[in-house]
């Protein structure tokens, strides 16, 4: 996997890819970066020229995703410091993948009038 290879590569530890357990919550990339425990959503596109990715990442998968990090963290049964971020593969043909990681793409509680996240910082390729 691209994006799991590319965070790899920039200090993160990955604990596990497609993570589900119980109902109806997933987290693509489960990692370490730091002392942080991060919940990644990997988004992909062949035609870069359709937008950023990220904003495929609407309010009902941040839900997903909130749900899966929150089972996660009831399987390690203790706090950590946690974040949610998102991970834009380009795969566009004839050319190398490049990896786009969104840190603090959004947070853990609801965002219910946000339904787009707001660009976060972005960790360059």
């Amino acid at each position: 996997m691209v994006a799991a290879s590319y965070l790899r590569s920039h200090g993160y530890r990955v604990l596990r890819r497609n993570f589900r357990y119980g109902r109806g919550g997933e987290v693509d990339i489960v990692c370490r970066h730091k002392d942080i425990l991060v919940f990644v959503e990997v988004k992909s596109t062949t035609n870069p020229e359709m937008g950023p990715v990220f904003h495929r990442v609407d309010a009902y998968k941040r839900k997903l995703l909130r749900r899966g990090a929150r089972n996660w963290l009831r399987l390690l049964k203790r706090d950590v410091p946690t974040r949610f971020d998102i991970a834009e593969v380009y795969l566009v043909g004839g050319e190398k993948p490049s990896v786009r990681v969104l840190r603090e793409a959004f947070g853990a509680e609801s965002d219910r009038e946000d339904p787009i996240p707001v660009p976060p910082r972005v960790q360059p390729s």
